[in-house]
């Protein structure tokens, strides 16, 4: 499954966040695949796209970055996936 996370920090970005952002980005959790991290301009801070098995991994990936960030994670379905739902 795919999915979208946008994220706003709670704060400055600390050590602790470089830290743990490099950690997983390295080394995804058992599961992860990540597609593209963006820093971005506006009311979110970072938009992340990644692959979960399911949506219970998606949220244990997503629990730990309540100490750094205010996230928002939503399932995504590919566009070509959405055209053959329409036929």
């Amino acid at each position: 499954m795919f999915f979208i996370a946008l994220m706003k920090m709670k704060s400055k970005i600390t050590p602790a966040f470089i830290e743990a952002t490099q950690k997983s980005c390295k080394s995804p959790p058992l599961g992860i695949k990540y597609h593209s991290v963006f820093s971005t301009l506006g009311q979110y801070d970072f938009v992340i796209t990644f692959e979960a098995p399911d949506e219970k991994e998606a949220m244990k990936w997503a629990i730990p970055w309540a100490e750094f960030c205010e996230t928002q994670t939503m399932a995504a379905v590919p566009y070509e996936e959405t055209l053959k739902l329409l036929k």
